[in-house]
């Protein structure tokens, strides 16, 4: 990579703009999918089998978006996160 490149953070930003685009993919496509299980769900005849969908849709639907933050978050850290995690640093006690 070229050296002007790495002293603005280009990569860096890029990488963000990565993320960004993957965490907002991620959430929309859950969210349409959700939408249309919960669609599915209401058309459902037998009222025990909707309850138990519903509470599989909402254990999933809850996972599922939990996990996209995680996964944006995560990556975010690793971008960002630079040499501060615990492990980066030397121990003081070591001889």
């Amino acid at each position: 990579m070229r050296n002007w490149a790495k002293e603005a953070g280009l990569l860096k930003w890029a990488a963000l703009v990565a993320v960004f685009a993957l965490a907002v993919t991620l959430t929309l496509g859950s969210v349409i999918v959700l939408v249309g299980v919960t669609i599915r769900i209401s058309r459902m005849a037998n009222p025990a089998m909707r309850a138990l969908a519903t509470l599989a849709e909402l254990l999933t639907g809850m996972l599922w978006l939990v996990g996209t933050i995680y996964i944006a978050t995560h990556l975010a850290v690793l971008i960002f996160g630079g040499d501060s995690s615990p492990q980066a640093k030397p121990r003081s006690d070591s001889p």
